[in-house]
């Protein structure tokens, strides 16, 4: 089994490959460990363009992640040949039986699941079990009953104490079509001066208030059309 230091340094291919005993405290890996370590440092501190230390860069990432570059035309073998000899020294989970998979049911049928809305929430005396229909009916007359009197007026249309005036909505066209048309024209206007652009702005909003009234003017023609073919 690779040891932990050999693996944080990158160099765990090193122990998949040795032939010294699996067992703690060997003399022999703890002078391989020093050795690697200073291996490390001194790539670490080497010139980052030089080609040698490039090198050994690439390897020593090849090999600490032996999966990222197994599909390496050159050392993908001998990845791939890692991979294998690390996965070797794990034990594969055991395969589940018939009294395994029944003890994996009932523990699951014994664990209650935690539900807020019902269990904290609902304080319902009777969210277990209904309410007895006597009860509910005795319940229902004393909430509804007005102290042993008798509503007059319930269900009754109301009848207003004095006559309300009919409101005049004719002239809630729903927006100032005013305000409207003036910001509109001032919007589109880019003039070289203030002058200028003001004239123009007029000249668009007396535009913009000719259509809006040829265009009332036409629904009001197609209105009376409608009304006099309603009265036929």
């Amino acid at each position: 089994m690779p040891r932990k230091a050999m693996q944080e340094l990158g160099f765990q291919a090193c122990c998949l490959r040795c032939d010294a005993p699996d067992e703690a405290g060997v003399a022999r890996c703890s002078t391989c460990i020093q050795h690697h370590r200073s291996v490390r440092e001194t790539i670490a501190a080497a010139p980052p363009d030089e080609p040698l230390y490039q090198l050994a860069r690439e390897l020593m990432a090849m090999a600490s992640e032996p999966h990222r570059y197994d599909h390496d035309e050159v050392h993908g073998s001998s990845l791939m040949e890692q991979q294998r000899l690390a996965a070797s020294l794990v034990d594969g989970p055991a395969k589940p039986d018939g009294l395994s998979v029944a003890q994996l049911f009932e523990q699951q049928r014994s664990t209650a699941k935690a539900n807020a809305l019902r269990d904290v929430g609902n304080q319902n005396p009777w969210k277990d079990a209904p309410l007895e229909a006597h009860r509910a009916q005795a319940m229902g007359e004393e909430t509804w009953t007005l102290d042993g009197q008798e509503d007059a007026h319930y269900g009754a249309r109301t009848v207003p104490s004095r006559p309300i005036q009919k409101v005049d909505r004719s002239e809630r066209v729903g927006e100032d079509t005013t305000l409207t048309d003036r910001v509109h024209a001032a919007a589109s206007q880019d003039g070289p001066d203030e002058e200028t652009s003001k004239i123009f702005e007029d000249i668009e909003f007396n535009r913009r208030q000719s259509e809006r009234q040829a265009l009332k003017s036409a629904m009001d023609d197609v209105k009376e059309l409608v009304d006099d073919d309603l009265e036929f």
